[in-house]
């Protein structure tokens, strides 16, 4: 069987090349890839060459080698069935649908400690969600809301989207998510939204509905968003931190979930940031807090996101399904075309 593999090759260049994977070691599984996720965020950050050339490409799995220069394989969101296993594996591993941090490709080895098993009834579509659930989730941990609070999420990407639905069972006195495109903000009303909003809206006085254009909610003063508690920045937009700022009450909690990479934008913090003693934090689900490692480890954080995969309605978050081989319009169309693309799916024969 002729395997092949995904390459950055330049900015907004990717190739379908051939590759080489291999029986598996004896401690190995080989798997059969089904569907793998694109992140709109990073993937798009690689793809737009506006990463550090020197960062390393993650260090925290083992799939990701090397830096962030071209060229390089990319992608950690792949879901697929074990076809063989080595010498020194349980056989009950064959035919098992697993999900597994790896690059976009046909097949790849693993070791069973380095696969997560996805329940039965689990589409493969859906199981190469699981990472962006795990880092809504890690988000949801280090944002920590608390009864009756007003939150404010910036971005309706599937990150934003995912956090939306989690926050959606906490007990807030208003959830709001705030997105420049309308589709996305249809679909954070539709996650558990009580109202949303663009970002011009923000600092107006009209009246904005729960799809941003009914008259049945005010985002004016004294609004959900005027004086928020907590607000999550997932937009990937480092501008979008002064509209945080300019949400928040006295010492409320800015989130800040999104990579910029080499992006910049102007903050102001010289006005009311400091006397009103906001705090800005990072969220980054390589790791746990410190402050939940001693009840926490990535093990429960995972069996907390496969729970609460379960929840997320993965064919509304699905807007396109594209086969392998033509992987290179996918990233055209995630680039170009934000308003039509929400998750785009890789698809495997």
């Amino acid at each position: 069987m002729t395997d092949a593999a995904l390459y950055f090759t330049g900015p907004e260049t990717v190739e379908v090349r051939e590759t080489s994977v291999g029986p598996p070691d004896a401690d190995e599984l080989l798997v059969d890839a089904r569907a793998s996720a694109i992140s709109a965020g990073t993937e798009l950050l690689v793809y737009r060459d506006q990463t550090p050339d020197d960062l390393p490409a993650d260090e925290t799995l083992d799939a990701l080698d090397g830096d962030l220069s071209y060229p390089l394989r990319y992608g950690y969101a792949a879901s697929g069935v074990v076809s063989e296993v080595g010498a020194d594996v349980d056989p009950a591993w064959v035919g098992r649908s697993v999900f597994a941090f790896v690059p976009h490709q046909t097949r790849f080895r693993a070791t069973p400690d380095s696969v997560v098993a996805l329940p039965p009834e689990t589409t493969p579509a859906a199981g190469s969600l699981l990472p962006s659930v795990e880092t809504a989730t890690n988000v949801v941990l280090d944002a920590a809301p608390r009864l009756g609070e007003r939150v404010v999420v910036f971005g309706a990407g599937v990150i934003g989207l995912c956090v939306t639905r989690i926050l959606s069972a906490f007990p807030l006195e208003s959830l709001v998510v705030v997105d420049p495109i309308e589709r996305r903000r249809a679909l954070a009303a539709a996650f558990g939204a009580d109202r949303t909003a663009t970002p011009a809206e923000l600092g107006e006085g009209d009246a904005i509905g729960t799809t941003g254009g009914d008259a049945d909610s005010d985002l004016g003063p004294d609004s959900a968003v005027d004086g928020a508690d907590l607000a999550i920045e997932l937009s990937g937009q480092p501008d979008a931190l002064d509209d945080a700022i300019g949400v928040v009450g006295y010492d409320a909690r800015i989130v800040v979930g999104s990579w910029y990479g080499t992006k910049r934008a102007p903050i102001d913090l010289g006005g009311r940031f400091h006397r009103d003693r906001i705090d800005i934090v990072s969220s980054q689900v390589s790791t746990i807090s410190p402050e939940l490692r001693g009840r926490w480890d990535r093990d429960r954080r995972m069996d907390a996101a496969l729970d609460r995969l379960e929840r997320i309605p993965a064919d509304e978050l699905i807007t396109h399904r594209i086969p392998f081989e033509r992987a290179p319009e996918a990233y055209e169309l995630l680039d170009a075309e934000p308003d039509a693309a929400v998750q785009v799916i890789l698809e495997y024969p």
